[in-house]
């Protein structure tokens, strides 16, 4: 009998058209995907692809069978809903910034596994802009993303949990002459930007622009957690979230400044189907009390 892992890759290759894109989809290699597959036909009596040289192809019967494994998808997933007493089970698949680990999703992900002790969460980590089209292709339940900058397709809905003032750190000990304005730290100092390609290094443009200062860019990464290192080594300075479970203000390696005129939130929230099965679990997150950073000192 096949699984309803089978049944997800099923749909991945019914998708993406080939046995490694839906190997790289569900954590597979092609040859794997394909014995999978053949198992299920199987299992089934029946060929469900066309098979050719670079591609696969749902025959008749395959199509045939599409909206029904969706059906039977829905229906097990369904099974991680409230029970009579209200509890949560079964497993539940998110996405999540790196950085909201380190935040105050953290403490709402605690709180609701303390609240269902019979939930599995399967935490991924990556990029806000890869988790919306993840959640959309219903790959993640929902994902912790920052503001998307541009409106969402239909059907999927972002609630605002916290927001994160963007800041200026510099290191206590710069390898480098540190000017004593923040204007001038940002005109002058070696810039660790964060990825400019993403939502958050948007907001690193953003705050940039109403200072109305050029940075000297250094270098440039796609993690909070690496770049404030780096400019504790005193390899230079960066404007980042102001992560709610670091120490700023007991940190003797780093300094955090005020920014005059340039307050700019980055705004986390949970990104998620309009309709899904894990709305138990979303909607216990969202009523999680978030309490706001605070400022810089």
């Amino acid at each position: 009998m096949s699984s309803i892992r089978s049944l997800r890759t099923f749909l991945a290759v019914a998708r993406l058209g080939s046995f490694a894109a839906a190997g790289a989809e569900v954590g597979l290699t092609a040859a794997a995907v394909g014995l999978r597959m053949r198992a299920l036909e199987q299992d089934l009596g029946q060929a469900l692809f066309e098979r050719g040289a670079r591609s696969v192809l749902l025959n008749p019967s395959g199509r045939a069978m599409v909206g029904r494994v969706e059906q039977l998808l829905s229906s097990y997933e369904a099974l991680a809903g409230p029970g009579d007493d209200g509890s949560l089970s079964g497993t539940v698949v998110v996405g999540a910034l790196v950085s909201a680990l380190m935040g105050s999703f953290a403490d709402a992900l605690r709180a609701v596994k303390r609240d269902h002790p019979r939930l599995q969460v399967k935490i991924f980590a990556g990029l806000s802009s890869d988790f919306v089209a993840r959640v959309e292709r219903g790959e993640l339940d929902a994902a912790v993303v920052t503001r998307p900058p541009q409106g969402l397709r239909p059907g999927l809905r972002w609630t605002e949990l916290y927001t994160e003032p963007m800041v200026l750190i510099v290191p206590r000990k710069p390898q480098f002459e540190l000017p004593a304005q923040a204007l001038g730290v940002l005109q002058q100092s070696p810039f660790i930007r964060f990825d400019r390609h993403t939502w958050t290094g948007l907001l690193v443009d953003e705050v940039l622009r109403r200072c109305g200062a050029q940075s000297r860019d250094e270098m440039e990464l796609n993690s909070v957690e690496a770049i404030i290192e780096i400019v504790r080594q005193g390899f230079g300075v960066s404007i980042v979230p102001r992560l709610a479970h670091v120490n700023w203000s007991g940190d003797r390696a780093l300094r955090v400044l005020e920014l005059p005129g340039a307050s700019v939130q980055r705004r986390v929230g949970l990104i998620e189907r309009a309709s899904h099965a894990r709305s138990g679990f979303t909607e216990a997150i969202k009523r999680h009390p978030f309490l706001p950073v605070d400022e810089p000192g």
